[in-house]
């Protein structure tokens, strides 16, 4: 999928401030070298813990709600009823068993939705880097941190994008460095800044179905939809309140 720059209104200059104390917890790192299908070595159930239930909680965390809500799947390796509840809604999209149970069905399901060099079916990395120099440097965050967070996003736009109906989603603008946010005009502590954020355009789709479909996926910072693109961001994801231009929640 090809990128694009589109120039940059004050829509893009993002908001907030990191909460006091807040820290970001980085899950298992796929991209390093070349990435295979997740390994799963047992089929995960409410109640169970560990590395592969962060890895799974990474990859449902775009199912955490049935309706407008401040809800998000935590990413902590505790498989608890929020991420039960996402795997639900996960497996019901897929037209899976709706069990709630991460078995080999699952399992598979899961990981067709990722490329082999970590980054997911329907998004690249190339549509995330850096626009002024094509790389994950220069953020807020190492560039291993930044590429986590974009892969973490690209997982909740899977989710997205499933609900619109496999419309496919054109990045406009994913991470930032630093210097090039401050290029065109972004906020000094944009979520771009950071990987988490994403401007997306869904040819045929009106920005506020994008919206309101966001509103279900874990996005936590969501700008208005009336401009020429829709921002989507996981704020809370660093410690941040939640944010939602036009939201009724």
């Amino acid at each position: 999928m090809a990128s694009s720059f589109r120039p940059m209104n004050r829509r893009t200059m993002l908001r907030g401030t990191l909460a006091a104390g807040a820290g970001v917890a980085f899950g298992q790192l796929l991209f390093s070298g070349t990435a295979q299908a997740y390994s799963w070595s047992r089929t995960l159930n409410q109640g169970d813990s560990g590395a592969d239930v962060t890895e799974l909680q990474i990859r449902v965390a775009g199912w955490a709600a049935d309706s407008a809500s401040h809800s998000r799947v935590s990413i902590d390796g505790d498989f608890g009823p929020g991420t039960a509840a996402a795997v639900r809604r996960f497996q019901a999209a897929y037209g899976l068993s709706v069990d709630g149970s991460v078995g080999p069905n699952t399992q598979a399901k899961l990981n067709s939705l990722e490329q082999s060099d970590g980054s997911t079916l329907h998004f690249n990395w190339s549509e995330f880097v850096n626009q002024s120099d094509g790389t994950f440097n220069g953020g807020k965050l190492s560039a291993s941190q930044v590429k986590e967070n974009v892969r973490r996003c690209m997982y909740k736009l899977e989710a997205l994008r499933k609900k619109l109906g496999d419309k496919p989603i054109t990045v406009n603008s994913g991470f930032r460095s630093i210097a090039h946010n401050a290029e065109i005009g972004g906020a000094s502590d944009s979520m771009h800044l950071y990987g988490t954020a994403a401007d997306l355009d869904v040819p045929g789709v009106a920005n506020k179905t994008v919206y309101q479909k966001a509103e279900t996926s874990g996005f936590s910072g969501l700008e208005t939809y009336n401009t020429d693109h829709q921002h989507v961001d996981s704020r809370a994801d660093l410690g941040r309140d939640w944010w939602w231009e036009d939201g009724t929640v």
